[in-house]
């Protein structure tokens, strides 16, 4: 009997012991019980505009290529023009003249071009070859698009068409004293979904004016802080970013100049000389190298 009343006293100072103590604050005579800081929520989007330019080959992809090109050249039968044009039109005439500049680009400029190609049509049109003249004629003519984009000469952050090659990401500069370039953000309403904030956030300090789709409702990272002391959000000590990512189809960022004052659309190595670097440290290994 004596044992079982000393076990059950052990279970009971066992329970007592798992719950933690709460403080006790006295005022004006009255204890009350300190209530805890909560956590913020809060989420954010990570919006990306990806490359709208193939990226620049390197030298020995350059020289690999070219190879395969020479050896399927070499093995391979001529195509019989007969078969696929008439004879003397001008769509033969072109086929001739780039098939000739397909050689030479395979084995060099003094390569001996096929027989029977109509070597009196170079050098005639006032200097366009008889491609471009073709192409002029039926209105086909295109311009692919330039490497170097006048806002990568001007050095443009807030053009979507800079660094094609490259990864940009949206970042928003907001008017205070520290922190002031982020991804957009914002905190989640209560009983609302982490990915809806998101969305919404993003509208309310980028604008409506952007085709955005967003990859899925699950985060790909999150990211804590501490607030300061003195901190405007007194009520809290702290915050949960939790990043979702998503893609600009069309349009363009306009904040309303209040809330968010500027925006830039940078590559990953650009993001770091931006924000602070607790921040770079929480949010690199979520952006693209490349």
């Amino acid at each position: 009997m004596l044992l079982e009343l000393f076990q059950l006293s052990q279970r009971c100072l066992t329970r007592q012991q798992a719950f933690p103590r709460r403080s006790i604050i006295h005022f004006n005579g009255l204890a009350t019980v300190a209530a805890d800081k909560k956590t913020r929520i809060v989420a954010s989007t990570i919006l990306n505009r990806a490359p709208i330019l193939t990226p620049t080959p390197h030298p020995f992809e350059k020289e690999y290529y070219a190879y395969q090109e020479r050896i399927a050249r070499s093995i391979s039968s001529p195509l019989p023009t007969d078969v696929y044009f008439k004879p003397g039109s001008l769509l033969e005439r072109r086929f001739a003249l780039e098939e000739r500049q397909r050689e030479k680009d395979a084995f060099g400029q003094d390569f001996t071009p096929m027989i029977g190609l109509p070597v009196e049509d170079v050098g005639k049109g006032g200097g366009k070859s008889l491609a471009d003249q073709l192409e002029e004629e039926a209105g086909l003519e295109e311009k692919p698009q330039q490497r170097t984009h006048r806002a990568d000469v001007e050095k443009d952050v807030r053009s979507l068409d800079r660094a094609g090659e490259r990864n940009l990401y949206l970042l928003v500069k907001k008017d205070r004293k520290k922190d002031t370039w982020k991804f957009p953000q914002g905190g989640v309403e209560k009983n609302e979904a982490l990915h809806k904030a998101a969305v919404r956030e993003l509208k309310e300090e980028c604008g409506p004016n952007m085709d955005v789709w967003m990859v899925g409702r699950q985060p790909i990272g999150h990211y804590e802080h501490p607030y300061a002391a003195d901190s405007t959000k007194s009520e809290y000590n702290g915050a949960k970013v939790y990043f979702f990512k998503g893609h600009i189809l069309a349009g363009q960022c306009t904040p309303d100049d209040k809330e968010i004052v500027d925006f830039a659309w940078l590559t990953k190595e650009e993001i770091q000389k931006y924000v602070e670097p607790h921040y770079w440290e929480a949010v690199k290994d979520m952006l693209s190298d490349f």
